[in-house]
């Protein structure tokens, strides 16, 4: 289970859907500053990738509250809530890991292996209501096993 610390907690925190825009817009390579005046501007590309994201969402959440985004972009964001899919695509985008989704009804989980650094960037970011328990280890990391605490 993510543990909290002081640097989590303080953390600004952002929907699922706005944190998967914002690190397929971090994926351009671009600086703090470069990512932020493009968002500022609307100044963001189409999103050729599998996903096909359309950013209007993440650059109205920008010229709402643009503290908030240029926090998370420099210190970072916790999730406000976490879906089985939207937890994977994020970890392909702001990991670039691999996860593999269990979709079976009472087993739901997502298993990964994870560098540490990679690990820790999931428990800086996972929403509340997961454990993240490690099942093995791998070459450069370990292996781990994602699911929700509670399963509807």
């Amino acid at each position: 289970m993510p543990s909290s610390n002081n640097h989590t907690q303080d953390l600004v925190k952002l929907s699922q859907w706005d944190a998967l825009l914002l690190e397929s817009l971090k994926g351009h390579g671009w600086s703090d500053d470069e990512l932020l005046r493009r968002v500022r501007e609307g100044d963001v590309p189409e999103d050729t990738s599998d996903f096909k994201f359309n950013y209007q969402n993440l650059l109205d959440t920008a010229a709402a509250d643009f503290a908030t985004v240029e926090a998370a972009v420099r210190q970072g964001y916790r999730i406000k809530f976490n879906t089985l899919r939207g937890l994977s695509n994020w970890m392909r985008l702001a990991l670039s890991a691999e996860p593999e989704v269990v979709a079976e009804p009472g087993q739901e989980a997502i298993l990964v292996t994870l560098s540490p650094e990679q690990h820790s960037g999931l428990l800086s970011a996972i929403s509340y209501g997961w454990t993240v328990t490690e099942t093995g280890t791998a070459a450069g990391g370990s292996h781990y096993r994602i699911e929700p605490m509670a399963r509807l």
